[in-house]
Order: structure tokens, then sequence, then C-alpha cells
């Protein structure tokens, strides 16, 4: 007979084994290739002019194969194209990574299938191929609604080509978002708000706002280190911009209910969601990052960045540079920083089953009192305040 602590081990062992469930299972999809690599752009992109789109198929295809063997049974909820610029995949390779989804595992009833697109890689007939082939959302990035602020960017499409690309999507697919990236380079307050209520005009039911940030590695990262990157706002202003979109989009009927991601009820992103309440993804395609439990132990995964060495390592059936088991201090720990972005905030039942303790009383005592987070009985968000230093908060409630 088992003793009281056995039992309790036994049942968060139980718990854990199927608490991927709690945030769904989805997969990535990662197409390495652009037209053009943004100067702010520290994702795996590559710029090639000849790409053999049978090869790349035949490797997702091969993937896809191989993660059924230990994944079967379970229904996909979400699958997500992302990159690099998706839209510059053969509308063929797309459907046929669909189509074998399709084939490997039951599949929700409400699946969203999300395909990334530049204006500047679309047509007409190129969406509508992509919508028979089983997407059904588009997230664009067009980044700035104005010429001068795109040149900047590195963007190569225009704000016309862009309102044109955004108008030929959203007559063609059930769901539309764009990304715009704020805080830019002498960008002003009015500004930003006139671009902001010119975007909510749209008919759009989805909104990714960022704002930039300067990574190293990147030419921006280097034009910054070198004194070149001018006229970027100060600390007060980035706040200011990030408190207007708040109430912009509130406004608007598109609050917030990530950081930087914005929505009417109901038209939240389902594949980020996975990412946010912690659920197990695939991830395939070159330096694409997973979560996934086998066996009751949660694996991350981490895919080889170089294309080329990522397809002759397909071909070797061993795609991953690395497959680390994950403690459940590590989980508990991934919890809290993707939980913690989402305006629902998390479980702290959810969390001390992870952490096989709770989060510190000191810590939620002195983050309520300074009006950083809310507490229930169950759950832990963070206000509006808190939001502004997320990292800070975040950095109190993890243990040392």
């Amino acid at each position: 007979m088992l003793s009281q602590n056995s039992w309790l081990n036994a049942l968060t062992n139980d718990l854990l084994n199927e608490d991927w469930r709690q945030g769904g299972f989805g997969i990535y999809i990662h197409w390495p290739f652009c037209e053009a690599k943004c100067p702010y752009c520290d994702f795996n992109s590559h710029v090639s002019r000849n790409i053999d789109q049978a090869v790349w198929k035949k490797a997702y295809l091969s993937e896809l194969h191989r993660y059924a063997a230990e994944t079967r049974g379970r229904t996909v909820t979400s699958v997500f194209f992302g990159g690099g610029t998706p839209s510059l995949m053969d509308p063929e390779t797309v459907a046929a990574v669909i189509h074998e989804i399709k084939t490997l595992w039951p599949t929700a009833n409400d699946l969203e299938i999300t395909l990334e697109a530049n204006p500047s890689s679309v047509e007409a007939r190129r969406f509508e191929a992509y919508r028979d082939g089983g997407v059904s959302r588009i997230s664009m990035g067009i980044q700035a609604l104005n010429d001068t602020d795109l040149k900047r960017l590195g963007r190569i499409h225009s704000t016309s080509e862009a309102l044109a690309a955004f108008d030929i999507a959203r007559n063609t697919f059930e769901r539309v978002s764009f990304d715009l990236i704020y805080a830019r380079q002498d960008q002003t307050l009015k500004e930003w708000e006139a671009e902001l209520n010119q975007a909510l005009t749209l008919s759009i039911d989805h909104l990714s706002l960022y704002q930039l940030t300067v990574e190293d590695g990147t030419a921006f990262g280097d034009r910054y280190a070198l004194g070149k990157l001018r006229g970027l706002p100060d600390d007060d202003l980035g706040a200011d911009m990030f408190d207007l979109t708040q109430d912009v989009c509130g406004s608007a009927g598109m609050p917030a209910y990530e950081v930087s991601n914005h929505a009417r009820d109901g038209a939240q992103s389902r594949h980020n969601l996975i990412y946010w309440r912690y659920g197990d993804y695939l991830g395939i395609g070159p330096g694409a990052h997973g979560r996934m439990t086998v066996n009751g132990q949660r694996k991350a995964t981490i895919c080889y960045s170089n294309p080329k060495r990522w397809l002759d390592a397909v071909e070797a059936n061993a795609p991953e540079q690395s497959r680390e088991s994950l403690t459940r201090e590590d989980e508990a720990t991934e919890f809290l920083l993707m939980g913690l972005r989402l305006r629902s905030g998390i479980d702290v039942d959810r969390y001390a089953r992870m952490a096989q303790k709770p989060l510190s009383h000191h810590a939620l005592i002195h983050l309520t009192d300074i009006g950083m987070i809310s507490l229930t009985k169950s759950t832990l968000s963070v206000t509006d305040q808190g939001f502004r230093v997320l990292n800070s908060v975040i950095a109190e409630l993890l243990p040392d």
C-alpha cells in the first residue's frame, strides 16, 4: 500500500503525464526562406534564389511520420506555417503537409491552420490555392502603414501593396491578422495613434502589435552598437505608446489577450494560445523548437538551424540538434514565463503541481500590495501596471 507521500508523488506524476492537455496540441512548420532579410529580424531566415520545393515537401512529410509515431492518437487543434516567409512555399507543398497531418492524427472540428505571409509575395490565385489546400487563417507581416518607415524597416513592399494584399486575404480566408511594429525611429505618439486607428478601420479581428526591439546579431543591432540607429523613443515614450495601444484597441473592441496580441472575442490565435497555455507542439523545420510529452516526460526539442544541415539530418532520420528532458522545475518556470503573458493569467494549482510547491507567499503578497498582480483563489494574473514591467514581475515570482 502506498504511503501518503508516495500517493501524492504518484498523483503528481499522473497529472504531469497529461498536463499538456490543458494547453492543447499543435504542429509548427518552419519555412526558412525570405526574399530579403529584414534588419530587425533575429528569426532563422535565409535568402536563397534556388529552392527545390519537392525536396522540402518530402522532408516535411518524412518528419510528420517520425513525430506521429511518438504522438499517435492526439487531436491536433492548430497548425502554423511560420518563417521566414511561408507564402513563398508552393501551395502544393502546403496542401500536401496539411493532408498528411489530417491522415496521421485526428483533428479538431474547428482546426485552425495559419500561414504567415508578406505582402510582397501575395497574389490572388496563390491565396486561393492556399485556401483550397486547407489554410483557414492568414497572418500578414505588414509592420508599418507608411512607406518611409517600411523602407527603414527593410520591407520590400509599399503601403499600397500591403493594403491590396490584405484586401485579397480578407476576401479569401475566414480570418486574417496582421502585424505592426511601433516605437520606430522618429515615430511620435500622435503618429502611432493615427496609424493604429487606420489599422482598426480595416475590418480586422486580430492584430499583433510589437514594440521595436533591437536584438544582438541583427543589422539593427550592429547599427545601434555603432551609434547609427538614431531616433528611437526613450523608455517614457515607449511606455506611453504601450498604454495608448491598450486604450485604443480596447475602445475598439479588440482588447489585449496577451502582451502584444489583440483580438475580438473568439478571434484569438489558437496556435499561440497553445504556447502560452503551455501545451505540446511539434517543431518541424530548420531551427524549429518543440515541446512534446513522451511517456509522461516533457521534452524540449531543437532542430538544426541551417537549412541544408536540416535536410541532410532528415535524410539520416536525426534532424534534432537536441532533445532535452525537462525537470519539473523547468516546466514550472516555462509555464510561468508563458502563462503570465496572458491577460487571463495562470492556474496557481497547476503551477504548484509542476513545481511540487506553491508560489512564494511573500512574493504574491508584495506584488499584490504594489498593484502588479491580481490574485484569486485559483488564478494569478498580471495587472495593466504589471504588464509594463512584466519581466520584473516574473523575476520576483521565480524561485531563487
